[in-house]
């Protein structure tokens, strides 16, 4: 099962990729221990890691949901036809995702909204497709969500000092200017009520301008995290960052709070790049959190 409805709205996940990322668990994740891999291992394995490579698996998907009418993606991977030179996994891909998205029931034109939680390399990436020689935006009809501290942040002009260095390098200018430029984008800043089942909110660490989405619809609670979370393991210890995190104590901060929120509230998590399920509520255990139940999704 690739959909789930929760009150009103309902919910399709879209595969881009899924496999492992060759990244060991500890660089992918410098400041965790490596007992909480080992401790983890039994239920990490082998949807979120390969402990006997110590490679980390991760999934670059979309979620697609439907709600008053309207088709929303929130994230857009990587893309096709890029050139990522500091980036060489994601460079000059050529994946079958628009299929996958046409068998979803969404064709390109369909889109109304287009949700970039933040503006990393593997979050934008099909906010643009290659028409001859130019960047276009893949969906000409949707309003692209965009947080106004990420665009200022890894906008080239205005000089910022990255902890990726050169990692986002041509992101900005083959995925998130094309859009500016067809007057498809839309700044926001603080918060942004998409309509009534539907809500961002900044949730800041991870990039400056890192979202949440907030589904709320009739007693049913969701949260799409972004990279709040590259692993579940986060949720074992969530002072865990990720190597990509520009503000690791912020980081930490703001995953505690919105998983105490999603514990609280039995709201769903919706983290960008878990395989697996996909999605999981979470409890509070001790300190830390711990997974409550999975999601419905047929595991990828």
């Amino acid at each position: 099962m690739r959909q789930i409805t929760l009150g009103d709205v309902t919910i399709t996940r879209v595969e881009e990729f899924y496999g492992p990322v060759d990244l060991t668990s500890r660089t992918f994740f410098p400041d965790s221990a490596a007992e909480v891999w080992e401790d983890n291992a039994s239920w990490l394995a082998p949807d979120f890691y390969d402990a006997g490579t110590d490679i980390v698996r991760s999934a670059i998907q979309t979620w697609v949901l439907r709600s008053e009418g309207r088709t929303i993606l929130v994230d857009t991977g990587v893309g096709n036809h890029k050139h990522r030179p500091y980036s060489p996994v994601w460079s000059y891909l050529n994946t079958d995702f628009l299929g996958n998205l046409a068998r979803a029931g969404v064709r390109p034109e369909d889109v109304d909204i287009v949700i970039n939680t933040h503006l990393h390399v593997d979050h934008v990436g099909w906010n643009t497709r290659l028409d001859g020689r130019q960047w276009v935006p893949t969906f000409p009809n949707a309003t692209y969500l965009i947080p106004e501290r990420d665009f200022e942040f890894w906008n080239p002009e205005n000089g910022h000092k990255p902890l990726l260095g050169r990692g986002n390098q041509n992101v900005f200018e083959d995925s998130v200017a094309p859009i500016q430029e067809a007057g498809r984008a839309r700044m926001w800043d603080g918060s942004y009520d998409i309509d009534a089942n539907l809500r961002l909110e900044l949730a800041p660490g991870h990039t400056p301008g890192s979202s949440v989405l907030a589904l709320e619809s009739r007693g049913d609670r969701a949260l799409f995290v972004g990279d709040l979370l590259h692993s579940p393991v986060q949720i074992a210890d969530p002072d865990t960052n990720s190597c990509f995190c520009e503000n690791p104590a912020e980081s930490r901060a703001t995953r505690r709070r919105v998983l105490g929120r999603a514990a609280d509230e039995n709201a769903l998590v919706f983290p960008a790049h878990l395989g697996g399920h996909g999605a999981a509520e979470v409890r509070r255990d001790g300190g830390t959190f711990a997974i409550k139940e999975w999601a419905a999704f047929a595991r990828l």
